[in-house]
């Protein structure tokens, strides 16, 4: 007999991690430190802030780091050179896209919030990586266009949101298949219901951005806090829910489950549902993407159901939440619709956390500039990008005639 030979050692996949400053990378680093013999950090991206880019650098040692919203400057590059030795230090929107299609990149974990995020994921998805998907606008802008380049590409795309990981593990064939699929009968997306779903309609007009930040059981930057808040996020994940998983509008729904145990559900036309569930900590989707097909240490807290004792669900109320309504209705028109919401939304949202926008005006931003914004077409990405230009105009100009109306 021959001697047992040991498997061949694997080369630990390289990542590259767009937006490590925020609350994504913080829980992806926490992952990739806990298997440093499956992963090596590549590349780490922040838009501005250069001294948590450096501490991060200094820590895990990528290769590049990348600070996208700085031209070149020569102070912060000796800072690096000298204190963070083992990486070089990258300036502007370009050297994005540049480490997430390097050759040396495997993996591309794609958080960067809002629009800003949008080129760098799609180059990723056209050059055929293994995308693990937390930036949701890039589907919400481009869902059609980003798909193809995924397919042409044969780019791997595994999603990050909670809610759109757990339907993934619960569709057949792990994913495999997407809810085109004849035995499936809808998606049901569950939604905390953010920090107000209980409070008295009168008194949203003076939530403060302390109020709408403090979500009670995600602990998230302050921008998707407040989607959470307006459930603007929910109509986000509707509109990616449909591009992911091939799924018409009329076949997603949205449930309000506040305990977020349950992050999502797939029911099947036997009448069979199947959940996932787990503590609310995104290590848990995070783990999942990264060690897909297999299963690894996430160093979240196992679920106790006894102790949580009781899962309740509610249907959300429209005229509390008019932004979900809005997103079905931008989804339903198509075309560049989805990219104007996205960009009229961050703009509103941005104002309120400058305490220049009330709260209950956000939708009202929002439904003011899709009306104005006449319908176009979202085949390209300058297309899309020059829709969500042209949204953001409309959008600025109606929060100023807010604003001059409360003064």
């Amino acid at each position: 007999m021959k001697p047992e030979q040991a498997a061949p050692a694997r080369r630990p996949r390289s990542l590259t991690l767009l937006g490590a400053s925020g609350s994504i990378g913080a829980s992806t680093l926490d992952v990739v430190a806990r298997h440093p013999e499956r992963y090596s950090v590549f590349a780490l991206t922040a838009h501005r802030s250069a001294d948590a880019l450096l501490e991060l650098c200094r820590r895990h040692r990528p290769r590049y780091a990348v600070l996208s919203g700085l031209a070149p400057d020569e102070a912060p590059r000796a800072r690096f050179a000298r204190e963070a030795p083992a990486t070089e230090l990258l300036f502007g929107a370009q050297a994005l896209e540049g480490v997430a299609t390097d050759a040396g990149c495997d993996v591309v974990m794609a958080a960067i919030v809002g629009a800003a995020g949008l080129p760098s994921t799609i180059a990723a998805a056209r050059a055929g990586k293994r995308v693990l998907l937390a930036n949701k606008e890039a589907l919400v802008m481009a869902g059609p266009l980003f798909m193809r380049a995924a397919r042409e590409a044969r780019a791997v795309l595994l999603p990050i949101d909670s809610e759109h990981n757990a339907v993934f593990q619960c569709l057949p064939n792990g994913g495999g298949q997407g809810a085109g699929s004849a035995a499936v009968r809808r998606i049901v997306l569950t939604a905390s219901g953010g920090p107000f779903r209980g409070a008295p309609p009168e008194r949203l007009a003076a939530v403060t951005p302390e109020e709408a930040c403090a979500h009670p059981n995600w602990v998230m930057g302050r921008k998707i806090s407040v989607d959470s808040a307006t459930m603007m996020n929910k109509g986000l994940e509707v509109i990616e829910a449909r591009w992911l998983f091939d799924a018409p509008p009329e076949r997603i729904e949205v449930l309000i489950h506040p305990q977020s145990i349950v992050h999502s559900l797939v029911e099947y036309v036997d009448g069979s549902v199947i959940a996932q569930m787990s503590n609310p900590d995104m290590r848990v989707p995070i783990a999942h993407a990264l060690g897909f097909p297999e299963r690894i240490d996430s160093g979240a807290r196992p679920l106790d159901l006894g102790a949580i004792g009781s899962l309740s669900f509610e249907r959300p109320d429209s005229r509390r939440f008019p932004c979900l309504e809005l997103a079905y209705a931008a989804l339903r028109q198509g075309g560049a619709a989805p990219a104007m919401l996205n960009a009229a939304n961050e703009a509103a949202v941005e104002a309120f956390l400058a305490r220049r926008l009330a709260f209950t005006r956000i939708p009202q931003v929002i439904s003011a500039t899709l009306e104005r914004c006449a319908p176009a077409s979202a085949d390209t990405l300058d297309g899309v990008l020059e829709a969500d230009r042209r949204a953001r105009a409309a959008a600025l100009d109606s929060i100023a005639r807010f604003a001059h109306r409360a003064a």
